[in-house]
């Protein structure tokens, strides 16, 4: 079982591509708490009694919001996380962030929400790939 770095980290893995790997791995965990910042917001902005559209929007924001903070906590941590873990958090975070950004751009104003949720979509994309 791996501990959270790059499959092949061995002795041959260059400096580089190790600073490369916790570049990608701190750049995913800044853009996940950024659009939980974000979606937050636009769920508080959202009238929790109001239109069918508000209530989806606002689910949808505090969905993201908890996700993404969730992501960015296991990603700051330095415990022994195993790269499937890993894995699978990124994975589900992008989905939930692809997802949230689809619903924000059908809203009014909300196009801020839904740039957060792609930037942070494509760090999770990165990251995943830092795994490979």
């Amino acid at each position: 079982m791996s501990c959270g770095y790059p499959r092949l980290v061995t002795t041959t893995t260059s400096q580089q591509e190790l600073y490369q790997f916790l570049e990608d791995r701190f750049a995913c965990a800044q853009a996940c708490a950024d659009c939980a910042r974000e979606c937050a917001l636009r769920a508080s902005l959202a009238e929790p009694d109001g239109s069918e559209e508000d209530k989806r929007v606002r689910r949808e924001g505090v969905m993201c919001a908890e996700v993404c903070d969730a992501t960015c906590r296991v990603l700051s941590e330095q415990t022994g996380q195993d790269e499937t873990g890993l894995r699978i958090q990124a994975e589900w975070c992008r989905a939930v962030c692809l997802e949230c950004a689809h619903v924000f751009d059908e809203y009014a104003g909300a196009q801020d929400g839904a740039k957060a949720c792609r930037i942070c979509a494509q760090a999770c994309t990165d990251f995943i790939a830092a795994l490979a």
